[in-house]
């Protein structure tokens, strides 16, 4: 039985379908990570051991937690406002793709066409300087 053959759930196990289901992980891991924010974010107010501040929290919670998560996503979208503006992740888009092959290969064969074309006007400039 060859790897090609292989079958989970009538799906065939083949690289292909393997990056495609690192792909879905890679999306849902992005999506659990907000989940994951917002429980860090209840997990910070329930740390906090001051008693008035306890007491404070405990009573208003249906005021003070909304607006602690406000503030929370404020201060995250001034950081990823940043992160943009100081070029951070255009550049790491850039690494990105210059270490994808694919984009590699559009960008070798859009250089041979380029030099395709180079010889392709020298070649008609010669030929109607003639």
């Amino acid at each position: 039985m060859t790897i090609n053959r292989i079958r989970i759930l009538g799906i065939p196990l083949n690289k292909k379908t393997a990056v495609r289901w690192k792909i879905y992980l890679d999306r849902a891991k992005m999506y659990l990570s907000y989940i994951n924010f917002v429980m860090i974010a209840f997990v910070f107010l329930n740390a906090i051991n001051n008693e008035r501040i306890r007491e404070a929290l405990d009573e208003n919670r249906l005021v003070f937690y909304p607006i602690i998560m406000i503030i929370f996503i404020s201060i995250s979208l001034v950081l990823g406002y940043f992160d943009t503006k100081l070029g951070l992740r255009k550049e790491e888009m850039r690494n990105n793709a210059t270490e994808n092959p694919i984009t590699l290969e559009i960008l070798r064969s859009l250089r041979e066409i380029k030099e395709s074309q180079l010889k392709i006007i020298a070649e008609q400039k010669g030929l109607s300087g003639k």
